[in-house]
């Protein structure tokens, strides 16, 4: 089992703290991510979110730009153990050097000044997957719901089937597609998704979502789409967040193995990866760092699932995808 992890906060969490005076970095911290904890829990590949919240900062797009300048900091300050990947090359030559990959991704597509030419020079900057929106539409599309609604419990159930893609967002998506960005459609609205399953030729993913029919959340995915995921090729990641695993906010391991379970029954194996949403969620006691995800491999186990499957789950599928769509 090597894990591969869509999705986690750790660079911008790491660089709020810096800017306000701690000394932290990545090969040893209090948070859910670091080196140390990552080479305990077997990890081959990390996904690391620039999360960039609109309606936030003054300036969304500086703040994409020192969240990239961190990332690459991060890994000059630690490359004896971990590197930056750009194509599916680059991770096979890490596997064979025994060093951890790290790929930059973007949690807010909308920091490009409606401009494709942006979006050209963040893929030279490295970013290989963009998550389409977070809880704010933008020039690109619309979530399912947005901070500030009437409250959380309404928030969370509230989906949007009217508003999708702006014409901007369909060029956006296929102008990642030709690049070899993937399209992540984790924090976009139903319509949305669904015009993203219109318009792309390569697998997409969710980056960190989980089935909707298990938890009803908004963020997470219904069975059909589901189902159009998988005849995509893409990837769903599981996320860690009580709020996305349990109506009740009963986040345990059983109940990833839970959603797990159902997303294999409704669709297959190979739709399902990881995407802990480690350091932009509360830590659950169970699974409360990436040290310990070993241990939803003994529960994949104990629940029936052979490991060939759990090696498909913990990163194979995730990394087919990869191979895909990464030039």
């Amino acid at each position: 089992m090597q894990v591969v992890d869509m999705h986690c906060d750790t660079v911008v969490s790491i660089m709020n703290k810096r800017n306000n005076g701690e000394t932290i970095g990545l090969k040893e911290n209090p948070l859910n991510i670091d080196l140390t904890k990552m080479k305990k829990g077997n990890y081959l590949l990390q996904n690391f979110a620039i999360f960039t919240p609109f309606g936030k900062v003054e300036s969304p797009e500086h703040h994409a730009l020192q969240g990239i300048d961190m990332f690459y900091q991060l890994m000059e300050e630690n490359q004896d153990l971990i590197k930056p990947v750009f194509s599916y090359k680059d991770i096979q030559t890490n596997i064979q050097n025994n060093t951890m990959s790290a790929l930059l991704t973007l949690e807010e597509g909308g920091v490009v000044f409606n401009d494709l030419a942006v979006l050209r020079d963040y893929y030279r900057l490295g970013v290989r997957m963009i998550c389409l929106t977070w809880n704010y539409a933008n020039g690109i599309g619309h979530p399912n719901f947005t901070p500030g609604d009437d409250s959380r419990s309404d928030m969370l159930h509230t989906t949007n089937t009217v508003d999708g893609l702006t014409t901007f967002g369909k060029e956006y998506v296929k102008e990642m597609e030709r690049l070899g960005i993937i399209v992540d459609v984790s924090h976009l609205g139903d319509k949305g998704f669904w015009d993203v399953v219109d318009i792309t030729t390569k697998p997409f993913v969710a980056s960190h979502s989980n089935a909707r029919a298990i938890c009803s959340v908004a963020r997470n995915l219904t069975d059909d789409m589901i189902r159009a995921l998988y005849q995509k090729g893409g990837v769903m990641g599981i996320n860690f967040c009580h709020d996305f695993l349990s109506d009740d906010g009963n986040g345990t391991i059983a109940m990833m193995v839970k959603h797990i379970d159902h997303i294999k029954e409704v669709a297959g194996i190979e739709v399902i990866g990881m995407g802990t949403d480690f350091d932009g969620i509360a830590p659950r006691k169970e699974l409360e760092d990436a040290s310990k995800m070993p241990l939803l491999c003994t529960a994949l186990h104990d629940a029936g699932y052979t490991g060939e499957q759990i090696d498909l789950i913990m990163g194979g599928n995730v990394l087919r995808v990869y191979k895909e769509v990464l030039k």
